[in-house]
């Protein structure tokens, strides 16, 4: 069971990590978790690019070591890069010590590789403590989403993930996809049939880049 619209209680909550964009004009974000990966993001990019569309990308610091010209066709392509933690480590589950190695390892990997340097990061599953929130705010903002496809979800078939996108996208809207092998079989489809409803409706697709919203973060 996980939310597909998440409920306007939790940006209440947690309201300095950054759900959605404050717009009024038809502008969505669209956002790929744990890559990057052979051939399936290289895929995402391609259908990305026949669309003009911009993307960013939370990348896996192991995965950006061991496939780091995909991580750099990202980069040159205008897409905007995140840091999504080095091994994908659950927050709640997560003593702080472990979970901030884990993240500085995957800033220093993407420093390493790309020479690219980030200041968003999107915890694993979206599960973070207060704690380990208060520290990574410190020099990052924190991209959680208002809308998540589902294409993880072994249950769900490629119309379910477009369903659940087209259902509940809103202006300014942080759309949570993932360019893995294990979402790729809904992926393919789901998306392509994303970029084509969301252009005839108007929308633009932009990639996230740090706001304001950082410089208020406890130091």
């Amino acid at each position: 069971m996980y939310f597909k619209k998440f409920p306007a209680i939790l940006r209440n909550i947690y309201p300095d990590y950054l759900w959605r964009v404050n717009t009024e004009e038809k502008v969505m974000y669209l956002t790929f978790d744990d890559g990057p990966t052979p051939v399936i993001t290289q895929e995402v990019l391609s259908l990305l690019k026949k669309f003009d569309a911009k993307a960013t990308f939370f990348l896996l610091g192991k995965n950006i070591q061991t496939h780091p010209h995909i991580a750099h066709a990202i980069i040159d392509a205008g897409h905007s890069i995140g840091n999504h933690g080095y091994g994908h480590l659950n927050g709640w589950k997560t003593n702080n010590f472990t979970y901030f190695k884990d993240f500085l390892l995957a800033q220093q990997v993407l420093q390493e590789y790309t020479g690219y340097q980030t200041e968003l990061y999107r915890p694993a599953y979206g599960r973070i403590t207060h704690k380990q929130a208060l520290k990574i705010m410190k020099t990052h903002q924190i991209v959680m989403m208002d809308v998540l496809g589902g294409d993880f979800d072994l249950k769900a078939n490629s119309e379910e993930v477009f369903g659940n996108v087209i259902k509940h996208v809103q202006p300014g809207s942080i759309v949570c996809l993932h360019d893995s092998e294990k979402a790729w079989p809904r992926l393919s489809k789901a998306l392509l049939l994303i970029l084509e409803h969301f252009e005839q409706e108007g929308y633009q697709f932009k990639a996230l880049h740090p706001t304001p919203l950082l410089s208020r973060a406890t130091r």
